[in-house]
């Protein structure tokens, strides 16, 4: 079966070349975060009493993983940590490059998607931010008067416009929902809190129209982190809640913090590591404010109230640290949710590897849980 997989880090090892060597434009802004972040980098090392050192070893293809998702991973050749440590925008001019070239590539792929999956897409705007509907051909009868709303990932600098999609096709064509995308602003010209404002704002009128009982929303990645802001900041302003939250791998920390940040570096065939583009990016986003501000780093937050959450990892994620953490704060304050984790994925990876039996389970899941929670609100 062709898998239409396109790695994020074989992108980072095909602009490799383009980024080979720094330039000496970079500008202050990104000087200045870059020292900042290497501080707060500095001083989790420092936290570390009795760091375990482990030597280097060779990780075979995760066996019990399908054949599908084996051949997806070894489809692609990896980069080093080294390689995509040292490629890295360093002015907003290599940003501005480095997006365009990898929107441009998204875009080949929801072109290949739109011709698998009988959904309908509009583009519209809602409050001035411009979003896409999607209407399946089929959508489930429980799920009639129901909108899903959809936060894209991307490390919140990439898949602007027509690439924003990806993940929304999956759930209107697998759960059968309508779903709105939102193509919220993003840097290098629109750092926080430009995204976190943009999905509030969606939102707000989307639950004014169609009632927050009939609303889910959710996201992976960047996506998932914005979602958490988002709750949190319709809690703190005692806005009605959409039924249910979707966090799929959600970068929920923008700090080097979780374990398997450590763990899975080098392991993780999406992100690789977290030194070079993922700091860059978080300090990117995060301007001038501290990367654990809680509507940036939203695991910092509060999580009391809640609706229920269904959260998606893999064992090989850098970020399943994250989702557990977030798990687990949710679970603290007793909030409903149901945590699945798969073997051999990566960040991401049920997206990437779309048509992968593991990513067929990951919307099977979803669906289900959505359905538990219609099911519950109507007794």
């Amino acid at each position: 079966m062709n898998l239409l997989t396109f790695s994020f880090a074989f992108f980072i090892l095909v602009v490799s070349m383009t980024f080979s060597s720094s330039t000496s434009g970079a500008s202050d802004h990104n000087t200045d975060t870059a020292s900042a972040s290497k501080q707060k980098t500095d001083t989790v090392k420092m936290s570390n009493e009795s760091p375990l050192t482990v030597s280097a070893k060779t990780v075979p293809l995760p066996s019990a993983a399908s054949d599908e998702l084996k051949s997806a991973i070894s489809q692609y050749p990896m980069p080093s940590v080294d390689e995509v440590s040292r490629n890295t925008p360093e002015s907003v001019a290599q940003w501005r490059e480095m997006i365009q070239t990898r929107n441009g590539e998204q875009k080949k792929k929801i072109k290949k998607m739109r011709k698998q999956f009988d959904v309908d897409v509009s583009l519209e705007k809602i409050n001035g931010v411009p979003v896409r509907r999607l209407t399946p051909k089929t959508i489930a009868p429980e799920f009639k008067n129901k909108v899903f709303i959809d936060v894209h990932g991307g490390a919140y600098v990439f898949f602007s416009g027509l690439p924003s999609i990806e993940e929304s096709l999956l759930i209107a064509h697998r759960v059968g929902i309508t779903v709105i995308s939102i193509d919220y602003s993003m840097p290098p010209h629109a750092p926080f809190p430009a995204a976190l404002n943009d999905v509030v704002s969606v939102y707000s009128s989307v639950a004014a129209e169609h009632g927050a009982q009939n609303l889910f929303i959710g996201g992976t990645s960047a996506g998932a982190g914005l979602v958490l802001a988002a709750v949190q900041t319709l809690i703190a302003d005692k806005q009605p809640l959409p039924s249910a939250v979707y966090a799929g791998t959600p970068w929920a920390d923008l700090t080097k913090t979780g374990d398997t940040l450590y763990t899975n570096e080098g392991v993780d065939r999406i992100l690789v590591t977290y030194q070079g583009f993922l700091e860059a990016a978080a300090n990117l986003y995060a301007g001038s404010e501290s990367l654990t501000h809680s509507s940036i780093s939203p695991l910092y937050g509060n999580f009391d109230g809640f609706p229920p959450t269904f959260l998606i990892s893999g064992t090989r994620d850098m970020f399943l640290s994250d989702t557990v953490r977030v798990n687990r704060k949710l679970r603290d304050v007793q909030v409903r949710t149901q945590l699945e984790v798969f073997e051999g994925l990566s960040h991401a990876d049920y997206v990437v590897a779309y048509e992968a039996p593991e990513s067929h389970s990951v919307y099977q899941e979803l669906k289900q849980f959505l359905l538990s929670v219609c099911t519950k609100s109507s007794d």
